[in-house]
């Protein structure tokens, strides 16, 4: 899926965030580059970040990272946010990366990011 392409979804497994205060991060900034994800999921090229101004930690993309040994500046805007959601609600992805999938509620208009395996697409 590429920035531009929107596809429907509905819920089939619920999602509920672990991280209540997503990373925010802008391009050009600085960050420190932790460990690589691994799990049976099948999210590869995740990478636990931390901004050098040392706030909270999260997961990023490793496309949206200029990789400099363990520093690494940021290509894109970006957040962690994941979306809380429910079986049988319906959203609308419009960037896909590593296995998750950024997704507008079309019920209430919240955004974030969901796993791929929680949705179903709607034809």
């Amino acid at each position: 899926m590429s920035k531009s392409t929107k596809v429907k979804y509905s819920v089939v497994t619920k999602h509920r965030t672990e991280y209540p205060n997503p990373l925010v991060l802008f391009k050009g900034q600085s960050i420190l580059i932790g460990e690589k994800y691994s799990g049976p999921e099948q999210w590869d090229n995740w990478y636990f970040c931390t901004p050098l101004n040392h706030n909270n930690g999260g997961w990023v993309p490793g496309q949206l990272i200029d990789t400099k040994g363990a520093h690494g500046i940021v290509l894109e805007d970006y957040t962690a946010k994941e979306l809380n959601v429910n079986e049988g609600e319906h959203l609308v992805g419009t960037k896909e990366l590593n296995g998750w999938v950024w997704c507008v509620n079309k019920f209430n208009s919240e955004e974030g990011w969901v796993p791929k395996e929680n949705l179903n697409p709607i034809k």
